[in-house]
């Protein structure tokens, strides 16, 4: 098998649309759908950090992914080229979509902060103005951007290690990822961020969105798949690293915050990053394979880049202080859901998938026509 073919990860593809659908549930959360107060509150409870794991198999899938379909011979500048035309363009257009909808509600957003959260640099600035500012979760792009500038530097590093130095390497990562919160500590404790009383905003900040932090992530996903290419072997199954993901995430609901964020999740996620590619090299179960599971992954970009703005901006348009009882708002819920797919598959064919193919390879280099954009 070629290990480079990333077509040959359909699992991946498909868990890509899983995670953005944890992130469109925590999202869901916000809006208050359900009249029950009870069943508001379980809802609230269970969903409303969904979106962390999901940012993070996005961060870790980032790293493994870009290892293992890493070229021979490529540049930087090729490399560069091709990620940015790969996220810059969704990125734009949620930026106008999310400028005319605060200009529809009469809100003017101001220059310092549209313009740091245009070319993707406002994770940065420690202001809950600048990192949650116009389409909100544009700052996971930040990170993404730092990601793509620092893997040809990682990848020539980390590339030579053997398997056995690669595991100590990956547990160093683990490591330095939970020591992430002992430092936030140090930080000020106020404010909180508004959906959580319990969370400075300070440390929600530093440990979740400030994108050198968040490299580890990514370094961890380029262990990961090295781990792989170099004759490893995933320590689990995909089954039982599934189980582990659902004990990590009831984890992350039992820890203080600041540990819930990226370290309950961070292990479980990997492996199953791992034992998914690994099943795929190896014809096994795989839960996501299919040809729905695949096309929901490749549009799940498009995806994540819009759905915030569409629940919450469909709620104001329905009645922003509008809510059902359960059926009737598990009914919403799903409604939001399957206009979120339909905008999605827009963006990805209208925008996302023409630009990839037109502009990811300098002219006079020409992709097969079967060659998926990378």
């Amino acid at each position: 098998m070629d290990r480079t073919d990333l077509t040959r990860l359909p699992t991946l593809t498909g868990f890509r649309f899983v995670a953005a659908l944890l992130v469109f549930a925590s999202h869901s959360t916000f809006e208050g759908f359900f009249t029950d107060a009870p069943v508001n509150r379980w809802y609230a409870s269970t969903f409303g950090l969904a979106g962390w794991p999901g940012v993070g198999f996005f961060f870790v899938l980032s790293g493994f992914v870009l290892t293992w379909s890493a070229r021979a011979g490529d540049t930087k500048l090729r490399f560069w080229r091709r990620r940015l035309v790969k996220i810059y363009p969704n990125h734009v257009v949620g930026w106008v979509v999310a400028g005319a909808l605060l200009l529809g509600i009469g809100v003017v957003p101001a220059l310092d902060v549209a313009l740091p959260n245009l070319f993707l640099v406002h994770a940065w600035i420690p202001l809950m103005r600048n990192f949650a500012s116009m389409n909100g979760v544009s700052w996971s792009l930040c990170c993404e951007l730092l990601f793509y500038l620092l893997f040809p530097l990682l990848h020539r590093w980390i590339r030579p290690l053997d398997t056995r130095r690669l595991w100590v390497l990956g547990g160093v990562v683990v490591l330095l990822v939970a020591s992430v919160p002992l430092v936030a500590h140090l930080l000020p404790g106020d404010p909180k961020v508004p959906f959580n009383p319990d969370l400075p905003a300070s440390h929600f900040w530093f440990v979740y969105l400030f994108p050198p932090v968040r490299v580890l992530d990514f370094v961890l996903g380029i262990v990961a798949a090295r781990v792989l290419m170099t004759g490893g072997r995933a320590p689990v199954g995909l089954p039982v690293a599934l189980v582990l993901a659902v004990v990590g995430y009831v984890l992350m609901l039992s820890v203080p915050l600041d540990f819930g964020m990226v370290a309950a999740n961070i292990v479980p996620l990997t492996l199953v990053i791992m034992a998914g590619a690994q099943a795929d090299q190896r014809g096994t179960w795989s839960p996501v394979r299919g040809r729905f599971g695949v096309w929901l992954g490749e549009i799940s970009f498009a995806f994540y880049v819009l759905h915030q703005m569409i629940l919450e901006y469909g709620h104001r348009l329905i009645g922003r202080d509008s809510s059902w009882s359960t059926v009737p708002a598990i009914g919403v819920v799903l409604v939001f859901l399957v206009l979120c797919v339909l905008a999605s598959w827009a963006l990805y064919r209208s925008v996302e998938l023409p630009i990839v193919r037109r502009w990811s390879s300098p002219r006079g280099i020409t992709r097969s026509p079967s060659a998926p954009p990378r």
